[in-house]
């Protein structure tokens, strides 16, 4: 669908209350395709799912910003555009950036929040910085044309131990397409989010307490990309009536390795920890 000159590209599955999924930076909507998530939750909900900017088919016009919040008012009216006006919204990682924006912004429009593996205070990151890189002016264009893709391809196996662990990467995740994660398109959009994110997160942090829809949140225990105490446990403190799901021996990419886990979530099903 064409959002304000934006072709956005989307998945809509199945009928009933509608559920929305936000995939994470460097991700796509294949991601929750290739979890289970989709035809799982496609039983009993219409889920949608789409490519934020710069990822998988969705293009991220240059000259703009795409932080949590402008990215909450594209969610917002890809939402309108579909005629849903009241739906659950689960966000992983960098999605759960934009949930939590749209929470802030549009309370009407979400009736649960699912914050899964998400960063929501600012802290001392210098990979986050690292990995910046290719979205600096004129460098970063050369970097991501050049060096940055095959260094992507090179880390590639490393990356997904590190997410993925403790466990390991399972069999269903060779549906994800690995050759668009490191096209030189979307490594900028990964970079440009990971400069966007410990400011996001700074200015983000003073409003999670507007939230008054119910909350789960979501954490591998194990999780080695963003720890789950200093964020994920710290924001449930903060959200008096949230729903805190601690996942043991699980790190952050749960939706893959604990999929039931977080369809219990969207059920209502779980149980706090």
């Amino acid at each position: 669908m064409n959002i304000d000159g934006l072709d956005v590209h989307y998945v809509e599955r199945g009928e009933g209350p509608a559920l929305v999924l936000l995939h994470g930076n460097g991700s796509m909507l294949q991601d929750f395709v290739s979890s289970g998530l989709i035809e799982a939750a496609a039983a009993d909900h219409r889920v949608i799912v789409f490519d934020r900017p710069g990822f998988g088919h969705t293009k991220r016009p240059g000259k703009l910003r795409w932080g949590p919040d402008e990215q909450a008012d594209l969610t917002k009216n890809v939402l309108g555009r579909l005629g849903v006006s009241d739906a659950i919204v689960l966000g992983h990682s960098w999605g759960a950036s934009v949930a939590a924006a749209l929470g802030v912004h549009y309370p009407a429009l979400v009736s649960k929040l699912i914050l899964v593996s998400g960063y929501y205070y600012p802290t001392v990151r210098p990979d986050f910085l690292a990995m910046s890189a290719p979205a600096l002016p004129v460098v970063g264009d050369l970097l991501s044309q050049t060096l940055s893709p095959i260094v992507s391809r090179m880390m590639w196996p490393a990356l997904l131990s590190k997410i993925f662990a403790p466990a390991n990467v399972p069999t269903k995740f060779q549906g994800f397409p690995e050759e668009m994660a490191v096209r030189p398109s979307q490594i900028r959009a990964s970079a440009e989010e990971s400069a966007l994110l410990i400011p996001s997160a700074a200015a983000l942090q003073s409003k999670y307490s507007e939230l008054r829809m119910p909350v789960t949140i979501i954490a591998g225990k194990e999780d080695k990309l963003i720890d789950p105490v200093s964020q994920s446990v710290r924001l449930h403190g903060e959200i008096a009536h949230s729903e805190l799901i601690i996942i043991p021996d699980n790190g952050h990419m749960v939706h893959q390795t604990a999929t039931r886990a977080l369809m219990d979530a969207v059920r209502g099903h779980a149980a706090a920890s």
